[in-house]
């Protein structure tokens, strides 16, 4: 299990993708011209299998809060695709515009035999919850690591 700072999985790129270098800037200009994004937690969900393998064999989950899938939020990661597709990197299947699950994930690789408790957990959770996207940046994981972030609406490099 990892632990990371609560973010919005807008995309995904297959290991050692050469990303860094050629979204710098284009990222850090999209951010400029977005302002702050309204998200709210509305649901808990579960993706079936973690897209991250355990090397075990064993089959897992992803447990997350959906978000109320805004127009605000469908269109920044909307744009989001764009933007890498313009670097010539095409959005997993999943990710792609036709096919995005907004999702915050909390707890992934949760053994199938858990999930259950852990959605009791969840409940616990008073929902909605809401707040604002802030930044938009690179993380790689696992193990989870910063590339860059970039603050919505200008200001300072994060």
């Amino acid at each position: 299990m990892w632990h990371y700072t609560p973010h919005r999985h807008l995309s995904s790129a297959p290991p050692n993708a050469p990303l860094f270098p050629s979204l710098l800037s284009p990222l850090r200009s999209l951010a400029a011209r977005l302002d702050p994004v309204p998200i709210t937690l509305s649901s808990i969900a579960s993706f079936p299998d973690s897209s991250i393998g355990t090397g075990t064999g064993t089959r897992t989950g992803t447990l997350f809060f959906a978000p109320v899938p805004t127009a605000a939020l469908l269109g920044l990661h909307a744009q989001l695709c764009e933007l890498i597709k313009k670097e010539g990197v095409e959005p997993p299947k999943g990710y792609r515009a036709d096919a995005w699950v907004p999702s915050c994930a909390v707890a992934m690789e949760v053994p199938k035999g858990r999930l259950a408790e852990a959605f009791c957990v969840l409940r616990e959770m008073k929902l909605p919850e809401s707040g604002y996207g802030m930044d938009i940046g690179l993380v790689e994981f696992p193990p989870v690591r910063e590339i860059f972030s970039f603050p919505l609406g200008g200001g300072s490099d994060a």
